[in-house]
């Protein structure tokens, strides 16, 4: 009988050291920081040594660490082309798309119905995919993925999208004079906040960051905080404030006057993240992916030079 490590504890270790980090492993995963030490503290005792260290910079890799998520990586792909290769036997005409909600609401599902019109024959699935454990989902076929930027090249399995710029936007009626003059006009607006205080998710989320780039003295106003950049949209779509909005989600918000720009274009700044689309191996050859995945990249080709 083969001694096998446990599946949940090495794509826990596998996202940890993705993340160098337990708690952000967890907020992936979708479960408590207790539950991925105690899946890493199951696998060291299977693997019989030490597999992270911790250093001011995050967890690293020891050097069995290091020998196991060499060999990983391939493991969990061969998994999922596994899963891919069982759906190819019996494929039906439907393709399952997973994507994240703000995306899906703001961006993609205004544009499906174009999809089903050039492609009749394929129904399109949408599948709401927030985290890893949802993402490994057995009824997803194509994800649009949003990664960090360095990690979202062009691949055999994957094709980059578009890389966002992020801007302060706001309901048409807090700036009926359009966007401010004076970058300082932005201290006597309400601020929407979006992530965990103290952990925005990156310097373009930070409304301390554009305070200091813009030159505005004392820290930023409170306010009103969401979970996700998709709850703190629909908040300024509805007047509450001024959010940092990626520009592909308030896209056709901005073109139809819903949403305003607050500063020029000038002030953008790049998102440290990406969109993709990937898919599995096996499924390489399949021409619903094929179709989708040439529509998606018109599409994102699209919008980015409106």
């Amino acid at each position: 009988m083969r001694s096998l490590p446990p599946f949940d504890a090495l794509v826990a270790f596998d996202t940890t050291l993705r993340h160098r980090s337990m708690t952000l492993a967890a907020a992936e995963l979708g479960i408590t920081q207790s539950a991925i030490s105690h899946r890493l503290r199951r696998l060291e005792s299977f693997i019989g040594a030490p597999l992270l260290s911790r250093t001011s910079a995050g967890l690293y890799a020891t050097p069995t660490g290091a020998a196991l998520a060499a060999g990983l990586a391939d493991l969990l792909d061969g998994l999922a082309d596994l899963r891919a290769r069982c759906r190819v036997a019996s494929a039906p005409a439907g393709l399952r798309v997973g994507v994240g909600a703000a995306l899906a609401d703001n961006w993609l599902v205004r544009r499906l119905p174009g999809f089903a019109q050039t492609y009749p024959a394929i129904a399109v699935e949408l599948s709401i995919v927030e985290t890893a454990a949802q993402a490994g989902a057995p009824d997803v076929d194509v994800q649009v993925l949003w990664l960090p930027a360095a990690t979202a090249r062009a691949a055999s399995t994957q094709r980059l999208l578009f890389q966002e710029q992020v801007f302060p936007v706001c309901h048409p009626g807090l700036l009926p004079d359009g966007p401010l003059v004076d970058p300082a006009g932005l201290a006597r607006l309400p601020l929407l906040h979006k992530g965990p205080a103290g952990r925005p998710g990156g310097a373009e989320w930070s409304w301390s960051a554009w305070f200091e780039r813009l030159g505005i003295a004392g820290p930023p106003p409170a306010g009103l905080r969401f979970g996700t950049v998709g709850t703190a949209i629909a908040a300024a779509l509805q007047g509450a404030g001024v959010v940092l909005a990626r520009s592909l989600l308030v896209h056709d918000a901005l073109a139809e006057g819903r949403l305003v720009r607050v500063l020029p274009e000038s002030w953008d700044m790049a998102s440290s993240k990406a969109h993709l689309v990937r898919w599995p191996g096996a499924l390489t050859g399949d021409p619903r992916v094929r179709q989708f995945v040439t529509w998606l990249t018109a599409e994102a080709d699209r919008t980015v030079a409106s």
